[in-house]
C-alpha cells in the first residue's frame, strides 16, 4: 500500500509564497497536509554562480495520482523559473495517516 503514496519538497522564497503554494495545493485536494518550514539558508548554483538564500521548505503529503495534478499546479504558481519540486516515495507510515491521506486526496 504505502508504494502510493509521496512525500513532495518545494523550497520557496518567502513564508507568504509558502503559505499561498500550500493553501492552493490543499483547496485543490492534491494533498493531505502540507508542513511550511522556519526559513533556512539554502546554497546553490545559478547563471554559473554560487547563491546564498533564505528559503522555506513545504513539506507535502500526497498520493500517486495526484503527483502530476501537483507538479503542474506548482510549476504554474512558482515564483521561480526553476523551482525544486522533489517527489519521494513514503515508504512506510501509520495505517490511519496514510488512509487519511488518500481519504482526503480523493474527496
Amino acid at each position: 500500500m504505502t508504494t502510493e503514496f509521496r512525500l513532495v519538497i518545494c523550497s520557496c522564497p518567502s513564508k507568504p509564497v509558502a503559505t499561498a503554494l500550500a493553501e492552493k495545493v490543499l483547496r485543490a485536494r492534491y494533498a493531505a497536509c502540507v508542513n511550511i518550514s522556519a526559513p533556512s539558508t539554502s546554497m546553490y548554483w545559478w547563471n554559473d554562480h554560487l547563491h546564498a538564500d533564505d528559503e522555506v521548505l513545504l513539506q507535502i503529503k500526497t498520493t500517486a495520482d495526484q503527483l502530476e495534478a501537483l507538479f503542474q499546479l506548482l510549476q504554474t504558481e512558482h515564483p521561480y523559473d526553476v523551482p525544486e519540486i522533489i517527489a519521494l516515495n513514503i515508504s512506510s507510515g501509520s495505517d490511519a495517516y496514510l488512509n487519511w491521506i488518500k481519504q482526503v486526496t480523493q474527496s
